[in-house]
C-alpha cells in the first residue's frame, strides 16, 4: 500500500518537471561542474515554469501548492545527477523564513522575485568557527536607531556567488544568553560592506556555488529584521524540521536513482560471459542495497505525511537524516565497487554521485548533532 497518495495533478506536475529537466538541465550539466556554478538564466527558466516557491500564496506569486510539490520536483531533480542547481534549497529552507517570519512589506517587496526566480536566496549561519553550534556564532548585529550594523564572516554558504538574497543570523554583543541574542536579518547582494569573497572548490556538489562572505560595517535597515528581537533561534529550531527533513528526501532520492543506474549496468555488464547479476554475491550485495533504499523510502514518505499533518517530528526528522544520509553513502560506495575500475572514471556519473553524498552526513547539522537531538528529547 502506498504511504503517500499522489493525485493526477501531482503526476501530470511530475511529468512537466521531467521534461523541463531533461531539456533545460541534463544537456548542460556537465558544462555546469566544470565551471562550478549554474546560469542565472536557469534560475528564470525555473521561475517562468512555475517551479520555485510553489508554496507561497498567490498574492505573492505562488501557487499555493502543498508540499508533495516540492518532493516531486526533489525527486526528478535526483535524476540529473548534479547538486548545482539548488532549487529545494532557495523554496523549501530559505524562502519560508521570509514567508513565516517576514513583515507584510518584506514578503511584498522580496517574495514575488523569489517565485519568478528574480531573486535567488541563500541562509548564512555557519562560521569558520561555529558550525552546527549555533551558540558560538561571531558575527555581530549591533542596532544604531533605525539601522543595523553588521560585521563578520560566513563560510560553505551554499547559493553564495548566486544569492540576491541572504537570510542572515547574527547576535547581538550586548545580551549575554548566547540563545536571546540571535536574530535573522535580510541582506541584499548589493548593500555596501557585505562581499562575495571566494567562492570555494569542493570534491563534490562542483556546480554548487558554496562561498565564503564577509561583513564589514555592511548596514541595513533595521525592518530588514525578521520576526522579533531576540527570536532567531526558535526561527531557525522551527523550520529546521523541514530542513532536515529534505536532507533525507534528498538522500533517499539520490540513492535510488544510484541504485538504478546500478542495476542497468549490473544487467549490461559481463563476466565469464554471464552478467553481473548472475554472480551469486553480487546478488546479494544489490539486495541487501535495496532493501535498505527501501526502508528508507518507507520511513521517509511516513515523515513525509506527519509533516504536512503539521505534527512535530523533530525526533524522527533528526534520525531519518542521519540514517538515509549514511545510507545513501553506503549505496553509493557498493555501487562504485560494482561498476569495477569503469566506475572510478570521471566520464561515470557513479563517481560524481559517490562525490556528492559524501557531504550529507554533515550539512544541515552533522549527523553526530542529529543523534545528540534525538536522545535528548527522548530524555536519556
Amino acid at each position: 500500500m502506498e504511504i503517500i497518495k499522489y493525485t493526477e495533478e501531482h503526476k501530470k506536475f511530475r511529468e512537466a518537471v521531467r521534461n523541463f529537466l531533461e531539456k533545460e538541465v541534463t544537456p548542460h550539466v556537465d558544462a555546469w561542474e566544470e565551471a562550478g556554478i549554474v546560469p542565472r538564466s536557469v534560475w528564470k527558466k525555473m521561475g517562468e515554469q512555475g517551479f520555485l516557491c510553489m508554496d507561497l500564496p498567490k498574492e505573492y506569486g505562488g501557487a499555493n501548492a502543498d508540499f508533495l510539490y516540492s518532493v516531486i520536483l526533489t525527486e526528478e531533480l535526483a535524476r540529473t545527477y548534479h547538486t548545482g542547481l539548488a532549487a529545494p534549497l532557495h523554496s523549501d529552507i530559505v524562502v519560508p523564513y521570509i514567508s513565516a517570519f517576514g513583515s507584510e512589506e518584506l514578503k511584498r517587496k522580496y517574495l514575488p522575485g523569489c517565485v519568478s526566480g528574480d531573486i535567488v536566496t541563500a541562509v548564512a549561519m555557519t562560521e569558520p568557527n561555529a558550525g552546527s553550534d549555533l551558540a558560538s556564532m561571531g558575527t555581530t548585529a549591533v542596532e544604531q536607531g533605525n539601522d543595523v550594523i553588521i560585521n563578520g564572516q560566513k563560510t560553505f554558504i551554499s547559493n553564495g556567488i548566486l544569492c540576491d538574497l541572504l537570510v542572515l543570523a547574527a547576535r547581538d554583543p550586548a545580551v549575554n544568553n548566547p540563545y536571546q541574542a540571535l536574530d535573522l536579518y535580510l541582506v541584499e547582494a548589493e548593500t555596501p560592506g557585505f562581499e562575495k569573497a571566494k567562492k570555494l572548490s569542493k570534491m563534490g556538489w562542483r556546480s554548487q556555488d558554496t562561498a565564503e562572505l564577509y561583513f564589514n560595517d555592511c548596514k541595513i535597515p533595521k525592518e530588514n529584521r525578521l520576526g522579533m528581537k531576540g527570536g532567531g533561534f526558535l526561527m531557525l529550531m522551527q523550520n529546521l524540521q523541514q530542513e532536515r527533513l529534505m536532507c533525507a528526501l534528498t538522500a533517499v532520492a539520490a540513492a535510488e536513482r544510484i541504485m538504478d543506474r546500478t542495476m542497468t549496468h549490473c544487467r549490461e555488464a559481463t563476466e565469464s560471459g554471464k552478467p553481473l547479476t548472475k554472480s551469486q554475491e553480487n546478488q546479494f550485495k544489490i539486495v541487501e542495497m535495496i532493501t535498505e533504499v527501501k526502508l528508507g523510502r518507507t520511513f521517509l514518505d511516513k515523515l513525509i505525511v506527519e509533516h504536512m499533518e503539521r505534527k512535530n517530528i523533530v525526533v524522527e526528522v533528526s534520525m531519518a537524516k542521519y540514517w538515509t544520509t549514511e545510507m545513501a553513502m553506503r549505496v553509493a560506495d557498493g555501487c562504485l565497487e560494482l561498476h569495477g575500475g569503469y566506475g572510478f572514471l570521471e566520464e561515470n556519473l557513479i563517481a560524481r554521485a559517490w562525490r556528492d553524498v559524501r557531504v550529507m552526513s554533515i550539512f544541515a547539522g552533522t549527523n553526530e548533532i542529529m543523534k545528540g537531538i534525538a536522545a535528548k528529547f527522548m530524555g536519556l
